[in-house]
């Protein structure tokens, strides 16, 4: 059997136009000699549909749709498509599927069984999961399909074995009854190095029970997810035969009977899979949400100018708006720094300065005495943060463009930025990247993506200063970050203890960290969604409460 694999980048709740990607794919493999076409899951509505699944007639309007699509199709291809259903679904309930489309009908749908609810999943509050599953029929094949998290009983990170009354095996099913190959509809979100985890884990499934492996996963990006796509096939000794690359479209055709020889992806380039990732996610959400062109604030740092170098390669360059805003204590050389970089990124960029504004706030009655008392304090710094954050702001009203927030992951962490000022934007890219793979990420445009210098070195090897102060530097305020990127990374990533951190840096900078990730909960709370590229992202993956008294152990 010819097996089509269809890699495709669908939009949250656009029905009709990811049902039109699927017919314009489900054509070319038909053209290609392909019998079975496979998508990934809950193609029809996009993935995650969130709470849409709980509005009323949703979830029949795909059940609708995907009867009316299945007479839309070639008649000689069969079509795997995920999607929401309240087919064989107890009433007032829906569930994950997985539907068979062949000579204009529904011919079977099967559900999802392992519902996740951890990280950013929140399936079990959707979706009714299937107590038991049985293989689709197929032109005399026997099918064992399957839904993402189906496939990860037997991961260890995961709980199911663990559980007092573990669910059942959807894979030792699917084998029971019979299955020829197994096929997996996914939608995994991106992270660094999970590539290798997936490939792995189906490896086993394929070896143990001598059974070839196809996995389809979506691409692109839905808010601050971002998908690899990355789909592939295993032989019955787990070995890899074809694979799609990764974050961009991809069709391709297997004789299932016929598998070719094994093929030996590259290793992982984790670099290149951020840069990728970044890109991407910018790209579709700025896509998906209808924007066309952004705006930021360009400082000469090198946080804004790796955020300007994916905006120019998310949306080219004349899409992208530089502004420059110097106060009183910006050095020259940022300034030169930030136009250098406009330039070689060939975008589009104005000078705006803020001194005078600053100066008018210094002559209010009650601000300005405030301000007088202590002229270079807090206050008077994220003012000037303020007042940037507010020019960005009206270009972005008055031009219909999407201001992009520049802070990272570790100023994020601690709290190191300003509201309403640098944290002002619809979407902050680096919010999931740490400080040094700022750095790292920079270094490798210029050495391996690009191979010139399009960020400037400068920017890239001077020390890191918000020059809202005198001769300030991060490094006065913040631990150098070899040892903060380390310490967050226990702490967020790793959920370690603070005691368990001692044991590799000092007690005292661990706790300060600490007491400092959890003392600005609030400010990320109100911070604009960004790519979540590590297992814990700010945002709808990790949850923590804002007013509460920590105890560090």
């Amino acid at each position: 059997m010819k097996l089509a694999l269809a890699q495709l980048n669908p939009t949250v709740a656009d029905i009709t136009g990811n049902l039109d990607l699927l017919k314009e794919a489900a054509h070319i493999a038909a053209e290609a000699g392909a019998e079975l076409l496979v998508t990934s899951e809950l193609f029809v509505c996009g993935y995650p549909p969130k709470d849409l699944i709980e509005r009323q007639g949703f979830a029949a309007h795909c059940d609708e749709a995907i009867a009316q699509l299945a007479t839309q199709l070639p008649p000689s291809l069969g079509v795997l498509v995920g999607h929401p259903t309240l087919r064989d679904v107890p009433s007032g309930r829906v569930a994950n599927g997985c539907s068979l489309l062949y000579q204009g009908k529904v011919q079977a749908t099967v559900h999802k069984i392992l519902l996740p609810n951890y990280d950013v999943f929140d399936e079990r509050r959707y979706f009714r999961s299937a107590a038991v599953t049985r293989c689709i029929e197929f032109r005399g094949h026997k099918l064992g399909v399957h839904i993402c998290e189906d496939a990860w009983f037997h991961d260890p990170a995961l709980p199911y074995l663990s559980e007092a009354h573990p669910p059942a095996d959807p894979i030792a099913l699917l084998a029971a009854d019979g299955a020829e190959v197994f096929i997996n509809l996914s939608a995994s979100p991106f992270e660094a190095g999970k590539d290798q985890t997936r490939q792995a884990l189906f490896a086993r499934q394929a070896q143990k029970y001598q059974r070839p492996f196809v996995f389809v996963n979506q691409f692109g990006g839905n808010d601050d997810l971002v998908f690899d796509g990355r789909s592939f096939v295993l032989n019955a000794r787990g070995e890899v035969v074809t694979q799609l690359p990764g974050f961009s479209r991809g069709i391709a055709v297997i004789d299932l009977q016929q598998l070719p020889d094994p093929v030996f992806p590259a290793g992982e380039d984790r670099s290149g899979d951020l840069l990728d990732a970044l890109i991407l996610g910018l790209k579709d959400y700025m896509r998906k949400s209808c924007f066309t062109d952004c705006v930021l604030g360009l400082s000469g740092g090198v946080d804004s100018a790796l955020v300007a170098y994916l905006a120019a390669r998310a949306l080219g360059p004349s899409h992208v708006h530089g502004l420059l805003m110097p106060s009183r204590y910006s050095s020259d050389h940022s300034v030169a720094d930030a136009i250098d970089l406009a330039k070689r990124l060939g975008i589009e960029h104005v000078t705006i300065p803020i001194d005078a504004i600053h100066a008018a706030f210094e002559s209010t009655t009650v601000v300005g005495a405030e301000l007088a008392s202590d002229p270079v304090g807090l206050a008077s710094q994220n003012l000037q943060s303020r007042i940037r954050g507010t020019i960005v702001m009206e270009r972005s009203n008055h031009n219909g463009w999407l201001a992009l927030a520049t802070g990272n992951k570790s100023e994020l962490a601690m709290g190191y930025c300003t509201l309403y000022g640098d944290m002002n934007g619809g979407f902050a890219a680096l919010s999931d990247v740490y400080k040094q793979d700022v750095f790292a990420l920079c270094r490798y445009i210029n050495t391996v993506r690009e191979g010139a210098e399009v960020i400037p070195t400068r920017v890239i090897d001077k020390p890191p200063s918000a020059e809202l102060a005198p001769d300030q530097f991060d490094q006065d305020t913040l631990p150098p970050y070899e040892v903060l990127d380390g310490i967050l990374a226990g702490l967020i990533d790793r959920q370690e203890s603070v005691s368990s951190l001692s044991e590799r840096f000092p007690k005292a900078t661990v706790e300060w960290v600490a007491k400092r990730l959890d003392r600005n909960e609030y400010k990320r709370w109100q911070m604009p969604p960004g790519v979540k590229l590590s297992p814990r992202a700010f945002g709808t993956g990790r949850r923590m409460p804002m007013a509460a008294k920590f105890e560090y152990r």
